[in-house]
């Protein structure tokens, strides 16, 4: 048995009913449930539609999210999360280079890092050496002046914590940064890189080793294991080729507004809705949400 999930940004439009009601007759589904009016709507599959993708891709022009998954272990026991255009709108190391006046020789590394076209390490480590200088004071400011959350992020680990779930921000990133953003938003542990500084300055160096994809993996691997749960009860969020190791790794592996080529490896595809869309595709309504 599968069930279903549609869902759409409120910005962006409305989820129609008629839309619901339709798509449930053409794949002979059961009665469409409501988790959040206008906005998401699940119902049950006996087996999996031929023509899933097509229909999925039908629907992205109209901003709306399709998910298919087994009925099975949909609501998680864990939450793994990539943190930089993820758990935030932003790539810190792009905002720290901008600051260094390099931002758009960072940014073009990272875009083809992110998209799997450069190996993660050698770019991560170029980024960082083209930091050296950098006085370490630029961190807290573009923090507080450039860091922005992604809508939806207090409520998914706010909602899974209430749920008895336990939350882990795993990022490619830097410690300075996944320290403030997972005591924000609520998460129980980070793990990161680190950023060398002597006398006030940053080295252009990084601490090893570095974390990247199997980093993530490995993570996966230990937390389950101090949890006492398996990878099946992950619910994992990424949008970079970095994050494809845990992503497959996971029960659930989520793209959320993810690079093409990650997207082309992941079931689950969020373009359109925020992080709540990891509540509504675990079967969560909105009137259960805990902000």
């Amino acid at each position: 048995m599968y069930v279903v999930t549609l869902l759409c940004a409120p910005a962006e439009g409305r989820l129609e009913s008629a839309l619901v009601e339709n798509l449930r007759n053409a794949w002979g589904g059961g009665e469409a449930q409501w988790l959040s009016v206008e906005e998401a709507a699940e119902f049950r599959v006996p087996t999996m539609p031929t023509n899933f993708w097509q229909v999925w891709e039908s629907l992205q022009s109209s901003g709306i999210d399709l998910v298919i998954q087994e009925t099975k272990n949909r609501k998680k026991k864990m939450l793994l999360a990539d943190m930089d255009s993820t758990m935030i709108r932003q790539e810190c190391i792009d905002e720290l280079a901008a600051e260094a006046g390099v931002g758009e020789r960072v940014a073009d590394i990272t875009a083809r890092a992110m998209n799997g076209e450069l190996d993660f390490e050698g770019a991560l480590t170029e980024r960082v050496g083209l930091l050296k200088g950098l006085d370490e004071s630029v961190i807290p400011h573009v923090l507080e002046t450039r860091i922005t959350f992604m809508p939806g992020g207090h409520e998914l680990v706010a909602t899974m914590k209430a749920n008895g779930g336990y939350a882990a921000l795993v990022s490619g990133g830097f410690t300075a940064f996944t320290g403030r953003v997972a005591e924000a938003i609520g998460f129980d542990e980070n793990r990161a890189n680190t950023l060398i500084a002597e006398d006030g300055k940053l080295t252009g160096e990084v601490g090893r080793p570095i974390l990247g994809r199997e980093a993530k993996v490995q993570a996966l691997e230990e937390i389950t294991a101090k949890l006492g749960i398996e990878e099946a009860d992950v619910i994992a969020v990424g949008d970079g080729a970095n994050d494809l190791g845990m992503l497959g790794r996971a029960g659930t592996g989520v793209a959320l507004h993810a690079k093409p080529s990650v997207q082309a490896q992941c079931d689950v595809r969020i373009n359109h809705g925020d992080l709540t869309a990891l509540l509504f595709i675990q079967g969560y309504a909105r009137s259960e949400f805990t902000s």
